[in-house]
């Protein structure tokens, strides 16, 4: 294993690089989480998560609480999580996440950045099928006595890739297995420090320096957009 996990290695929760960023994401997460399910982690998993995940970015206690308590409000409206598909210059397949309170201004944007740098916004399901959506769990490594006996427990769980290196266990199982591997790795008294939900292409596609420069550019503008959860893309 660790194919997966070596073509995406420098991007791997490469979201989290901008704190701001990364704050407004998570924020996000847990009012879409509790308006779902409900205020209490325990027994709202999707909820546990994103706590989970809060704390991985050291977003602060305080913070955290008063997302939750927001979107315990009745007078708030909650946000909707869209996906959007596309092809940025020279082919390359997008897929763009969003967590939004208004789609159509969301929408506008993202057309408008696919146009601006040449690219083309397609239709739900035109780009999908070039994804499989994974879980991607990481792991404290330091509760793992034997990572060689741990992968290969965890294939009867759903493991789809498992790879390390000197602090976390990096485990890829597909999306409809999510449930499976959380309750195994919780089992083994493992503690996971976060969880993501990715778009892992089936096939990559090579460019050259300077067409890679153009598809960093789209990439890089709908990211910046505050609507944008993440971007994902088939660019080798």
């Amino acid at each position: 294993m660790g194919r997966i996990f070596e073509t995406r290695k420098h991007k791997m929760f490469a979201r989290f690089a901008r704190m701001s960023k990364a704050f407004n994401r998570i924020r996000k997460e847990i009012e879409i989480a509790v308006k779902a399910g409900g205020s209490d982690p325990k027994a709202n998993s999707k909820l546990r998560i994103a706590v989970q995940n809060a704390k991985s970015v050291n977003m602060p206690k305080d913070k955290v609480e008063a997302a939750i308590k927001r979107a315990s409000s009745k007078d708030t409206a909650g946000y909707q999580e869209i996906v959007y598909e596309g092809y940025a210059p020279h082919g390359i397949a997008m897929m763009v996440e969003c967590a939004t309170d208004n789609p159509t201004r969301t929408v506008a944007n993202v057309r408008h950045l696919f146009r601006k740098f040449e690219g083309t916004l397609g239709n739900a399901g035109s780009i999908s099928f070039m994804f499989e959506k994974k879980a991607l769990f990481k792991v404290d490594k330091s509760k793992a006595a034997d990572l060689e006996s741990l992968e290969l427990e965890l294939i009867d769980f759903g493991l789809d890739d498992f790879s390390f290196d000197d602090d976390f266990i990096y485990i890829y199982t597909p999306f409809q297995e999510y449930g499976n591997m959380q309750k195994a790795l919780e089992e083994r008294g493992l503690d996971i420090n976060a969880t993501e939900f990715q778009y892992i292409p089936t096939n990559y596609k090579e460019l050259n320096e300077e067409q890679q420069k153009e598809v960093n550019e789209l990439i890089e503008a709908i990211e910046e957009d505050d609507d944008v959860q993440s971007v994902y893309h088939n660019m080798q």
